[in-house]
């Protein structure tokens, strides 16, 4: 279990390693073929800042190499904003004061639909943490639904048991999301205080089911913003690392959620600079050339057009963040807020105006003829 690999790190001690970096460390990891954990401490320290443009001209190389000039595109699809736990920073959070909304089979057809006629092959179910409401029943009724519409179905809902897991999988599913939030423990208690969220042993161990279990991609990231965003990033890749080797018929994913306004939001406690996000996409496309890199619509549309370019390979586009958000409640309360609102046909447009593919699907499992040395 990963538990036992993070309780042989100190927070402190490993904040120390990535500060003391110099120039010398950051140009040992640019000149290697191969990077080691120390490399992407390097690559993620304020050494390596002055860096930046080389970092993305390398990060863009690799990019290619291994994906192409391509861009995955896929929506989120939120079924319901119930939720029995107290976070911090979210706008479903059990303690805000909002109607509660899950959608029926009929109001989930109706999303469906919609983004059917918007082109979307790959589909993201996003629910709140509420086990009676939203537990591995529904969800698997949900998966049965849409299956017959979608290449791709992943999930971002509450962490389940491995058997759980099992039977999702078999009824459909891809991909499962699931973020620490923070790797700082007592940071993780102070935005987690109520609910099975408030587990951090037992969400750490999450991607230890999922891996058990078979799923085909797991995706990992932290909050950007509740802790030191180097050292949160530097206990991601340690992790993505362990499972790489002890899951490694499995795919991993990375993405970059940056703090954003919401109902009852709390005040990030660090703030990263567009540069330092690009510098953090750009190290960990250096230090893993396999991992798929995901940008969501939290960022700007200048943000997302340049970092297409620059590591990234899967977007969302068109996106609603609240339950029934793309037919039937557009008013209801979001679970943050969007920066990047442009429609999907603008943001197609976009990445093929930059002289890259769209791609609706995942090119590894669905489609073999678009893949790398196929564009």
């Amino acid at each position: 279990m990963f538990k036992e690999v993070l309780d042989g790190y100190s927070w402190q001690e490993v904040a120390d390693s990535i500060y003391s970096k110099t120039a010398a460390d950051v140009e040992r990891a640019l000149g290697r073929g191969k990077r080691s954990i120390e490399d992407f401490k390097a690559l993620i320290s304020p050494a390596a800042a002055p860096y930046l443009e080389r970092m993305a001209q390398l990060s863009n190389s690799i990019t290619q190499k291994r994906f192409g000039k391509t861009i995955q595109l896929y929506a989120p699809l939120y079924l319901s904003n119930e939720c029995q736990n107290i976070c911090t920073y979210c706008g479903f959070s059990l303690d805000n004061k909002i109607k509660r909304k899950t959608l029926s089979g009929i109001e989930i057809m109706q999303e469906v639909d919609y983004l059917k006629k918007q082109g979307f092959d790959h589909v993201l179910l996003v629910t709140g943490e509420a086990n009676s409401t939203v537990g591995a029943a529904y969800l698997a009724k949900a998966i049965q639904t849409i299956r017959p519409h979608f290449a791709n179905i992943s999930i971002e809902v509450q962490p389940l048991e491995e058997e759980e897991y099992r039977m999702l999988g078999a009824d459909g599913l891809y991909a499962v999301l699931v973020y620490q939030e923070t790797y700082h423990r007592d940071e993780y208690k102070t935005h987690h205080p109520k609910g099975k969220k408030s587990n951090f042993d037992y969400r750490l161990a999450t991607p230890d089911r999922l891996g058990r279990a078979g799923v085909h991609k797991i995706g990992l990231g932290v909050l950007i913003g509740l802790e030191d965003w180097r050292v949160d990033n530097f206990f991601t890749a340690l992790h993505v690392g362990y499972l790489e080797k002890k899951y490694w018929q499995t795919k991993y994913s990375i993405s970059f959620p940056r703090l954003r306004p919401a109902e009852g939001l709390i005040e990030p406690k660090v703030v990263i600079s567009d540069r330092e996000l690009v510098q953090l996409i750009c190290a960990w496309r250096i230090y893993n050339e396999e991992v798929e890199l995901s940008v969501s619509t939290r960022e700007s549309e200048l943000f997302r057009d340049n970092i297409i370019q620059l590591g990234a390979t899967t977007i969302s586009a068109g996106s609603k963040t609240n339950p029934g958000g793309y037919t039937s409640e557009p008013e209801s309360l979001e679970q943050f807020e969007i920066d990047d609102s442009r429609s999907v046909e603008d943001v197609t447009n976009m990445i093929e105006g930059k002289g890259y593919k769209v791609v609706w699907k995942d090119w590894d499992r669905f489609d073999s003829n678009i893949a790398v040395g196929h564009l």
